[in-house]
């Protein structure tokens, strides 16, 4: 299993963001946390990523306990987040945005080509914006830079916050059709999605949360077809 999560508990001072949780990602899957906004979704990508501290509980990574790692320490060993809000560089171009995503890599320098052009083979508006400052693009072109800086450190498993969020409906389906690509070319992804319509599509599995507890799992077939997901969360049609 390339990442377990086991019994997490995470607090924001006095108050439990996240209870008990326990759930796994299989190397080469896709899957998906869904819930409402204060579920604890992004508390607990944030927590693999190593910034925020873990109450209780243990976080194994391809077997290893990272539980209390550093969350600069995570990023060599193959884990990288593509953030909530996308929290890109405004002030640099393109291509020093995504130099940033290579930079705790050792070997950089000898890849940064081979890196660029996987970025690039993804996502072509950034090829052609390369040179263009990072805070005068589109929402949706941010949001590309913002993934692609994120595959940029060669990550096994890539964090998804929320890619979809701010964009227009055909930006959206080109956005998870990228994501899908991602995971076809070999990046494990697990996604945190508002529009879970869209995330249970394409996940191999769900686990859905509510209130900082994991209360339902299954495929994402599954979970779709169920009639009390699509009317909780679904709006009864997938």
């Amino acid at each position: 299993m390339l990442l377990e999560v086991e019994g997490l508990c995470v607090n924001y001072g006095r108050i439990e963001a996240i209870r008990d949780i326990t759930f796994s990602v299989e190397q080469g899957s896709m899957v998906t946390l869904i819930g409402a906004n204060g579920a604890g979704k992004t508390t607990t990508l944030k927590t693999l990523s190593g910034l925020r501290k873990v109450r209780a509980g243990a976080v194994r990574f391809q077997g290893k306990d990272i539980t209390h790692m550093a969350s600069h320490e995570r990023v060599p060993l193959g884990i990288s987040q593509s953030p909530e809000g996308r929290r890109i560089f405004p002030g640099m171009s393109v291509v020093e945005n995504l130099d940033m995503g290579a930079y705790s890599r050792a070997d950089r320098a000898k890849t940064r080509t081979a890196d660029l052009e996987r970025v690039f083979g993804l996502f072509p508006r950034l090829h052609e914006r390369r040179d263009q400052l990072a805070g005068t693009m589109s929402g949706g072109e941010q949001q590309m830079l913002a993934i692609g800086r994120a595959l940029m450190s060669r990550p096994t498993l890539l964090l998804l916050d929320e890619p979809s969020m701010g964009l227009a409906p055909k930006l959206i389906q080109q956005i998870f059709s990228i994501i899908i690509d991602i995971r076809e070319q070999g990046t494990t992804v697990l996604l945190v999605e508002q529009n879970a319509a869209q995330a249970l599509k394409i996940a191999d599995r769900a686990y859905i949360l509510e209130t900082g507890e994991v209360v339902r799992t299954g495929t994402g077939r599954e979970l779709a077809a169920d009639d009390s997901v699509r009317a909780a969360y679904l709006g009864g049609d997938v």
